[in-house]
């Protein structure tokens, strides 16, 4: 018996794969400051496969490893209800994983530099530890939050960085971004607790802050040209504040009705975040058109969202 195509679209968590190519692409361009829009380099297009392959071997192992809670608490997913196999699921992770790690040593080559390789070396240590032995225990949200980073480095190793001190700060604030979500998330299944949901918040809100700052130093320093100056700056502020409040304030509603469909809602909208927090990024550094090719990554993530829940 075939599994469905749905099916292995719902296990991949596939609209959610968007996220993940907004992360490298906006890394890669970040540290090369590529502002006319060119045909990208190979180490690019590596990278992105890289990139897909582990989070891709992430979303299946995370419900190989689940399978007995989700058929308690969800058994509509494809695993617990038999429309895919845990082993073919498991064969499949793994071998994802294997793509990855082999798209990271040939993002390596292309650029020619060996950091790429390293980075996806760490990218499949913490994908795995964390599927395997992390997530049930409290330091699952630092590392789901260190793949995230990985995930960045890997777009900013292709291009040969990060170089600048400030630009680590991209990587760590949106990792501390995505550990905040984790949290937020830890009790998405049932009611969650008002405490775990105001902990998660108040992360989120670190690492935004920590991954605004960024462009800010570089504007101050002179690092990102002439472009975020003046005005232009002010007026950056103004909109990644305004971009945080709102995420923020969708978390903030999750507080005061801790039901799993609000929760749910608020995990949604935050994940979704992630594209437009990157496409902003970009505009600090390389202005208007690179910042709407990464934001045209919502285009697939919102149209399978209508088929498939990102959570």
């Amino acid at each position: 018996m075939f599994a469905s195509p749905l099916a292995w679209v719902r296990l991949l968590r596939l609209p959610n794969h968007a996220t993940a190519v907004a992360d490298v692409l906006a890394g890669y361009l970040i540290v090369s400051q590529t502002r006319a829009i060119d045909w990208p380099a190979p180490a690019l297009w590596w990278a992105i496969l890289g990139s897909l392959g582990f989070y891709a071997a992430g979303m299946v192992l995370n419900d190989v490893f689940d399978v007995a809670l989700d058929r308690e608490e969800r058994p509509g997913r494809p695993l617990p209800s038999g429309q895919i196999g845990v082993r073919t699921a498991a064969a499949a992770g793994n071998v994802l994983m294997a793509v990855g790690s082999a798209a990271a040593c040939a993002t390596a080559f292309a650029a020619r530099s060996p950091w790429p390789a390293l980075v996806g070396a760490l990218l499949t240590a913490t994908v795995w530890i964390y599927n395997r032995h992390a997530k049930a225990t409290s330091m699952g949200p630092l590392v789901m939050g260190s793949c995230r980073s990985l995930n960045w480095l890997l777009g900013m190793a292709a291009a040969g960085g990060p170089h600048a001190p400030h630009e680590w700060l991209l990587p760590i604030g949106m990792g501390v971004y995505v550990m905040g979500i984790t949290v937020y998330a830890r009790d998405e299944a049932e009611e969650s607790r008002a405490e775990t949901l105001a902990a998660g918040t108040i992360i989120m809100l670190i690492g935004l802050a920590t991954a605004g700052l960024s462009p800010w130093l570089a504007a101050r320093a002179g690092d990102t040209g002439a472009w975020l100056t003046g005005a232009k700056l002010s007026n950056w502020l103004v909109l990644w504040g305004m971009l945080s409040a709102s995420v923020l304030l969708r978390a903030v509603l999750g507080i005061f009705d801790p039901t799993s469909g609000r929760v749910q809602q608020s995990v949604g909208n935050a994940i979704m975040a992630i594209i437009t927090l990157d496409a902003v990024l970009v505009l600090a550094t390389c202005g208007e058109p690179w910042s709407i090719v990464v934001l045209l990554l919502l285009v697939p993530f919102l149209l399978g969202r209508r088929f498939v829940s990102p959570t």
